[in-house]
């Protein structure tokens, strides 16, 4: 069953339609939250529930949902996000009065452990967009595209929606479309700006049709795909010695953890991510304590004396 045919109870319908046209929410999330809420739907018909009549739907009704995720073994992660689909569209249905309570109310999320996100070190970020690759159209592509997603510090998605419009090459800037279709300026290196010129020269050898205005192509011509560019992505970290789990978010991560070790402002790299709370950001003022202690050692007079105290 999907929630987006004819067939959806009208409260999801609805829902869905508000995160699309209202909430400015791409595609795939929409389609995340639809896929949630039909697993829910399909828990509670077993109860003889769902949400073609959610006002019936009770925090025990919700309560055993969330234990039968985890008596399936879901991620405690997956279970929070199906929680936090569940909130939203109750919020959205309390607010227009289409329900009285709010089930979801006085839950809580699983604990969740604190996860630092994978980065490369600075090192392993250099080596990763200087691969030698074959001057093809394929190769200048692809190093165009790890030079701005690292560089820029785009999502892989606000890097694939790039068109031609988007791309100021002389000032160095491009304007991205990211979450919530909020719109940003984000400068491009020097080395992208000369990658991107390199590859637009080989460009028309992908065959694009005359309307295509996408940056990043596939073979066949059309706007390069998620699945492609994370291969593009896994295979260059295999030939430059980066470990080969990284993904095109990780290029992300590094971008945001390298500038704010090398002392940019919270807010500056805040804006430049398109993160809308400050929260998100400072996921990425993390430093290895042992390079931290490196640091003190070196720098620091003290560091590494031993001795009794004078005492005055």
């Amino acid at each position: 069953m999907s929630w987006t045919n004819a067939s959806a109870p009208d409260p999801v319908a609805l829902f869905l339609l508000y995160l699309d046209a209202q909430r400015g929410y791409s595609p795939a999330t929409v389609a995340a939250y639809g896929t949630d809420l039909e697993g829910a739907h399909l828990f509670l018909g077993r109860r003889g529930k769902g949400f073609d009549e959610p006002g019936r739907v009770t925090k025990a009704d919700i309560t055993a949902y969330l234990a039968d995720l985890h008596r399936r073994g879901l991620a405690k992660s997956s279970v929070c996000r199906k929680l936090s689909a569940l909130r939203a569209l109750y919020r959205f249905l309390r607010q227009r009065k289409l329900v009285e309570e709010d089930p979801c109310a006085s839950l809580s999320n699983p604990k969740l452990p604190k996860a630092h996100p994978r980065v490369l070190n600075v090192d392993q970020a250099i080596h990763l967009v200087e691969t030698e690759v074959d001057p093809d159209p394929e190769g200048l592509r692809d190093l165009a595209l790890l030079e701005v997603l690292y560089g820029s510090g785009l999502r892989v998605s606000e890097a694939l929606g790039l068109d031609f419009a988007h791309v100021d090459l002389d000032q160095r800037l491009v304007r991205v479309l990211g979450k919530g279709r909020k719109e940003r300026v984000v400068p491009l290196t020097g080395p992208a700006v000369e990658r991107l010129r390199r590859y637009l020269e080989q460009r028309g050898a992908f065959g694009p049709a005359a309307r295509e205005q996408a940056i990043f192509l596939g073979r066949r011509g059309g706007r390069l795909s998620r699945k492609q560019a994370d291969r593009i992505v896994k295979e260059m970290a295999v030939r430059s010695g980066a470990p080969c789990s990284i993904s095109p978010h990780t290029l992300r991560h590094s971008f945001a953890t390298h500038m704010l070790q090398a002392g940019a402002d919270l807010r500056s790299v805040q804006e430049l991510l398109g993160h809308s709370r400050i929260s998100t950001t400072q996921r990425y003022t993390h430093l290895d304590l042992a390079q931290v202690m490196r640091v003190y050692d070196a720098a620091h007079p003290l560091a590494g004396k031993t001795g009794k105290s004078e005492e005055s």
